[in-house]
């Protein structure tokens, strides 16, 4: 008999009376591969066109210390109480859930080495480098503990260009959580399982689940819901397109998110889960809030996706292109990909005027134009931002980038679609430089709306930056769908224009995540 926690009338087991001294859940050793670079965690389950089941993250990084203060999560029902269950067979009932964590001290140390690579922009910019040096080698995995980073084996020899540092960190303490009661406090043990039959209220929505919070590769700890694809979809297409997109945009919003989420499936591979909740992946917020409109965009498409050598595409998307796709290689370092290549977006009268590559003196004249591109009604189709040396120098700084002054900010090169992929800042001194290459660009500079623009220096320390779009520019812009499907196009029709040469099919039924 499993041991039952009730809200009401609370029974415990002796095991979890106090008096007895707390055992902390033990991360994994070296870990299946032995390579000691990190705590190992269990992986996710597999997923291929028969079982579609996501492990998504509402919250990393639970039970993250600070000194030796304890931290509270609160878990609460909208309705019928929520029950928690542990690896030791705890069972509590109640309709609001507190869970405190401590640091507990493990039995033998975890002795953590590995070298870093990084941090990267995005997941994309780290996983080319994983790739160039991963081979065969089974040590070397991508990590996001705050920002993107690439993690190998300390004995791993790299080519001369790839810069790293070594970590070496002896682990003594591990983040736990405890059970709260009115009288009393429960060490839980193992990856824990909520039930919540009205829901979980969560970050201002309600989320089915069912879920479980599991321990990460940091030490910490993430709430994860269990949800079907197409259920993710409901929480996810409203919140990347907008419910009002006309029903072929939707349709094709609903196809990409798809395939999206299939093509991305191992992203939190090292923590234990399939994909985040946040613009790290695709957004995904409460689905209980989905209307009829994207219910049907959903239903219409059910298990369609993009493919490419029957393999789900890199189904990239964003806000608005400007009027011009970009090419996977001007936003991440990645190769060439053939149903994702640059080209001015817009009616064919827009071809007498301009065509690529666009250098700087063209996209002068360009970002001048608002007529015969699709999407301009976005209101970060063009742009302009004015900003003084001293709050560059703070976005710098910010990026751990340590200059005493920008004197100069200079694009050094251009992609086809006339996107900055190396900008250069110059120090005061001029002997000190920086140059920020594709995805680092904006993540460096946050303010910048898309890297589809030109830079003026107006006077001494103050700089304007004018340009287009709101995103990378890669793959479909959702300002330019929706105003395709108003012109009268159907979804296949956009999806081909923004992804040539890709088929619109159902997985095949043999297919397994890669």
């Amino acid at each position: 008999m499993p041991k039952q926690v009730s809200a009401i009338a609370y029974i415990f087991i002796a095991l979890f009376s106090s008096g007895l001294p707390a055992k902390a859940y033990q991360l994994e050793g070296p870990g299946e591969f032995d390579c000691s670079t990190h705590a190992v965690v269990a992986p996710p389950p597999k997923v291929n066109a028969a079982s579609q089941t996501l492990l998504i993250s509402l919250k990393s990084n639970l039970g993250r210390l600070i000194g030796t203060n304890e931290i509270i999560t609160q878990l609460k029902s909208p309705g019928k109480p929520l029950t928690l269950k542990d690896s030791s067979g705890l069972i509590y009932t109640a309709s609001n859930i507190n869970l405190k964590w401590k640091p507990i001290l493990l039995e033998k140390p975890i002795k953590i080495n590995r070298k870093v690579i990084g941090p990267f922009a995005s997941f994309e910019s780290a996983e080319a480098i994983a790739k160039k040096i991963r081979k065969n080698d089974k040590c070397v995995a991508i990590a996001n503990p705050k920002l993107w980073e690439v993690w190998t084996s300390s004995d791993k020899i790299f080519p001369k260009e790839i810069k790293f540092k070594n970590i070496i960190r002896t682990i003594k303490y591990q983040s736990m959580p405890f059970l709260v009661t009115q009288n009393n406090e429960f060490q839980l043990l193992g990856e824990i399982e909520l039930t919540a039959p009205d829901g979980l209220k969560w970050d201002g929505g309600v989320y089915m689940g069912p879920f479980l919070i599991k321990p990460n590769a940091y030490g910490t700890w993430t709430l994860i819901e269990k949800v079907s694809l197409e259920k993710y979809l409901e929480g996810v297409v409203p919140y990347e397109i907008g419910s009002s997109a006309p029903l072929a945009a939707l349709s094709a919003q609903a196809i990409l998110a798809r395939t999206w989420a299939l093509a991305n499936i191992k992203r939190y591979m090292i923590d234990g889960y399939h994909l985040c909740s946040t613009t790290q992946c695709q957004v995904y917020k409460d689905p209980s809030k989905v209307g009829s409109r994207i219910k049907n965009a959903i239903q219409q498409t059910s298990g369609k996706v993009l493919l490419w050598n029957n393999q789900p595409i890199h189904a990239f998307y964003h806000a608005s292109n400007g009027g011009v796709m970009a090419g996977v290689e001007e936003a991440w370092s990645m190769t060439s990909l053939p149903y994702l290549q640059a080209k001015i977006d817009g009616y064919k009268k827009i071809f007498k005027f301009f065509n690529l590559p666009i250098n700087t003196n063209q996209l002068k004249s360009f970002l001048l134009q608002d007529k015969f591109l699709y999407g301009t009604d976005h209101k970060l189709f063009r742009w302009t931002r004015i900003l003084k040396g001293e709050k560059i120098n703070q976005y710098l700084k910010s990026a751990l980038i340590d200059l005493k002054s920008p004197q100069e900010i200079n694009v050094l090169e251009r992609g086809l679609s006339g996107r900055v992929v190396a900008l250069e800042i110059v120090d005061s001194d001029k002997d000190s430089k920086i140059v920020l290459k594709l995805d680092t660009i904006r993540r460096t500079f946050n303010f910048l709306p898309s890297t589809l623009f030109i830079v003026k220096k107006l006077e001494e320390g103050v700089w304007e930056f004018q340009g287009g779009g709101f995103g990378h520019g890669a793959g479909l812009s959702q300002a330019g769908a929706i105003d395709l499907a108003l012109m009268g196009w159907q979804t296949e029709q956009i999806l081909r224009h923004y992804y040539p040469g890709s088929h619109l099919r159902t997985l095949p039924e043999n297919w397994i995540a890669p």
